[in-house]
């Protein structure tokens, strides 16, 4: 069995990854946590992540919690990530090459 690389949570201001909801619909998830590993949660329809998220209905604070890797998938776009996690996630996401800020 893999070892989760993104297992351990982090604080708000120090994601994995930043998805941000394409067409200006004001979300916003920093990823903080995944449950599973990489190679599982392309296998599971309900992997889950811990996110920080941010969205109209938030009125412009975040609030924490789970969210199925899924949804942010198909509705946000990567803006900002670690190596490991371009590494591990980049072919899930929709960015494009040089637009991805580096997060440390």
């Amino acid at each position: 069995m893999a070892k989760n690389p993104f297992g351990k949570s982090r604080p708000q201001n120090q994601p994995y990854a930043i998805y941000e909801s394409a067409g200006g619909q004001g979300w916003t998830w920093h990823v903080c946590k995944t449950y599973k590993a990489p190679e599982s949660e392309s296998k599971d329809h309900y992997a889950r992540w811990f996110v920080w998220a941010k969205s109209p209905h938030t009125f412009g604070s975040f609030e924490g919690g789970d969210t199925y890797a899924r949804d942010v998938w198909s509705l946000g776009r990567l803006v900002a990530c670690t190596p490991e996690w371009l590494e591990a996630h980049g072919s899930k996401s929709h960015w494009q090459e040089g637009t991805i800020e580096r997060l440390a």
